[in-house]
């Protein structure tokens, strides 16, 4: 019995325990519980407010967007607007030059032309009440008159003078344009010299202080008071002009000179060799049928673009002794002598032409070309990325010389003179591979182009065949030819087994001629200038 009771007594004690125990439990799960809720709580709150944030943000991204919208319809607006401003400053010129050639008109076949109605006061344009009385060239601002007496001749701008007290001092002020309107008269010798102190005169006008540009033409004996705008002058020409006997011992200073034209002018050496040394800032230089002249050393710092040819008997030596920044050297006639060219440092040359058999040599360091023939080829230009070759032939073997010389050449340009007797059957040798042709080469013009004679059709297809990143080949038809002709000359050309099947090969009947005289060479703007004109 007794042993029972302890039992029971036993088990109630452990059940107590388990009860106590129990308890604990559940007091610790309720506190569990307690947190949890907390916890969730907070979580709902920060829910809560991400998505405020969200939305938020939102709201900021679509307002971004409307900016967005809103900034790029200001930006069309303003791109239409200044296409309409081109479009009508090209039709102010267009109504300037044509009021020009009116006013010219008027003056020459108007001799007794009245002009009372003008306002005689030299305003601007005259009060509202005094509009009525005045014509409406004179009414137009100062500029626009000023450039409409720049397109007249000398003698019809000195004119415009006469009309009134408004026109009085706005040829003047007008941009110079002078000529000698007398050379080839009867009488031209005593107009000469009553011209000459007019000339004179114009050119020690204070109204022409600070000239930044001149362009003289026609002037036999060219005054010394031209040289008094050296230290502003930026752009300058002389054509068919007399320079003064003595500019050879002259200290000239041209600092701002950048663009210096000499066309059709008698000089000497050394008298050229001094102008040329005053010119710190020089940036294009342009020398063409300059006569009495026999060599031209140059040295220069800034020069970028160098455009000559000969004129006369002598043989004319050019010498690029220093130009580190010269980047064009452009010989521009095919059709005559054009004596020898040696370079000799210019490391930034970039556009090379016209080289043709008129050429008796050039050289490039220790590599020489005589008549277009390779005499060396020991030194590469790896800076020449444009070339013009005038070919006989053409001769596949002399120009493959002038590639291997040259072996970065981006563009090609042959102006043929097609033969019978010309071997261009001539295969690739992949073990003695062109760099110009694995690498560089993406566009070959060939003008004068005759299918009819096979070395023609070889010398394409060679850069066809050959020329692996080949982009785009023109190619000019000599004379006009049928449909069934040029289909099968494209047949010829557009073959399957051409290096870059990317190649776009379009042949033209009399599209493209050589006419170098239209080169603007002064347009440093354009990396190749001999698309932009040369030959059109």
């Amino acid at each position: 019995m007794e042993a029972a009771v302890a039992a029971l007594e036993a088990a109630a004690e452990k059940t107590a325990g388990a009860a106590s125990a129990a308890k604990e439990a559940a007091v610790a799960a309720s506190a569990a519980a307690t947190e949890a809720a907390g916890a969730a709580t907070a979580a709902k709150e920060t829910a809560v407010a991400a998505s405020a944030a969200a939305t938020e943000a939102a709201g900021a991204a679509t307002a971004a967007k409307e900016a967005a919208m809103a900034a790029l319809a200001a930006a069309e607006q303003a791109a239409a607007t200044s296409s309409a401003a081109k479009e009508a400053a090209v039709a102010a010129e267009a109504a300037a030059a044509a009021t020009a050639r009116e006013l010219a008109a008027a003056m020459r076949y108007s001799k007794k032309r009245r002009f009372h109605q003008i306002d005689d006061g030299g305003s601007r344009g005259g009060s509202r009440n005094d509009r009525g009385n005045l014509d409406l060239i004179s009414a137009l601002p100062d500029d626009v008159l000023g450039s409409i007496i720049s397109r007249l001749t000398t003698k019809d701008g000195a004119r415009t003078q006469a009309i009134s007290r408004r026109w009085l001092p706005l040829w003047r002020s007008a941009p110079l344009n002078l000529a000698d309107d007398f050379i080839g008269s009867v009488s031209s010798s005593k107009r000469m010299a009553l011209l000459f102190p007019v000339i004179n005169a114009w050119l020690h006008s204070q109204a022409l202080d600070s000239l930044e540009e001149l362009d003289l033409a026609d002037i036999r004996d060219m005054p010394l008071s031209v040289f008094r705008f050296a230290p502003t002058l930026r752009f300058a020409r002389f054509n068919r002009c007399g320079l003064p006997n003595s500019i050879s011992t002259m200290r000239l200073n041209f600092p701002c000179l950048k663009q210096l034209t000499l066309h059709g002018i008698p000089v000497m050496e050394d008298a050229l060799h001094n102008l040329l040394s005053g010119c710190t800032a020089l940036e294009s230089l342009e020398l063409t049928y300059i006569y009495g002249i026999g060599a031209i050393c140059i040295s220069s710092q800034t020069l970028r673009s160098l455009a000559f040819n000969r004129y006369g008997s002598k043989t004319l030596q050019l010498v690029i002794k220093d130009a580190p920044s010269l980047e064009r050297l452009l010989p521009l006639y095919q059709d005559c002598d054009q004596g020898t060219i040696e370079v000799i440092r210019a490391p930034k040359l970039e556009v090379l032409g016209l080289l043709s058999k008129y050429l008796s040599k050039f050289q490039f360091g220790t590599t020489i070309f005589e008549k277009m023939i390779a005499v060396s080829l020991t030194t590469k230009i790896h800076t020449m990325k444009v070339l013009v070759l005038d070919s006989t032939g053409p001769n596949l073997d002399a120009v493959v010389d002038f590639l291997k010389c040259f072996p970065c050449l981006v563009r090609l340009y042959i102006i043929s003179h097609p033969t019978k007797d010309m071997n261009n059957a001539r295969k690739y040798d992949r073990l003695d591979p062109i760099e110009c042709l694995e690498l560089h080469l993406k566009k070959v013009v060939l003008m004068n182009y005759d299918g009819s004679k096979r070395p023609s059709v070889e010398f394409a297809k060679f850069f066809v065949l050959n020329s692996k990143l080949l982009k785009e080949m023109e190619i000019e038809v000599l004379n006009k030819r049928n449909d069934k002709w040029m289909a099968n000359q494209r047949k010829q050309l557009c073959v399957d087994n051409r290096a870059s099947q990317d190649a776009r090969i379009e042949l033209k009947i009399g599209t493209k001629k050589s006419d170098l005289t239209k080169m603007d060479t002064h347009d440093l703007s354009v990396a190749d200038p001999f698309e932009s004109g040369a030959f059109c």
